[in-house]
């Protein structure tokens, strides 16, 4: 009688942690509180930022911002300091990490994005290519 000894099969490796994303975007205190601002004046209920990128200027990219009424199916939510905002899923990879801010100087205003996607910007500021 012989015996045979068998060996057991490799165990699968456990299963590699996932590395948390980074949010598609977030605000500032200074943006959050100029959105807040911009909702409750518009008068009606509901209506949104839309943030997106088109193709424009010297370097091929600028951010675009328009208002909606209702999300697009291809619209991704962000809410932030409990503001929402909707990114253009189309625009969601240019933009993922971005923070927008809202900047006030002494013959502008307007809103500005860091991000970190960005290899260089024109020299006029209008436009980015990644």
């Amino acid at each position: 009688m012989s015996t045979t000894t068998t060996t057991p099969p490799p165990t699968a490796a456990p299963p590699r942690p996932r590395r948390e994303l980074p949010p598609l975007m977030r605000l500032t205190e200074a943006a959050a509180d100029r959105l807040r601002a911009l909702y409750a004046a518009g008068g009606e209920a509901g209506r949104l930022l839309r943030i997106g990128v088109k193709t424009k200027g010297c370097s091929g990219l600028s951010y675009d911002l328009s208002w909606t009424d209702a999300p697009a199916p291809t619209d991704e939510r962000v809410t932030d300091r409990g503001v929402t905002v909707l990114v253009d899923r189309k625009a969601s990879l240019f933009l993922i990490g971005t923070v927008m801010d809202f900047e006030q100087k002494t013959l502008s205003a307007g809103f500005t994005f860091t991000n970190p996607n960005e290899k260089g910007r024109c020299g006029c500021g209008e436009s980015f290519h990644v």
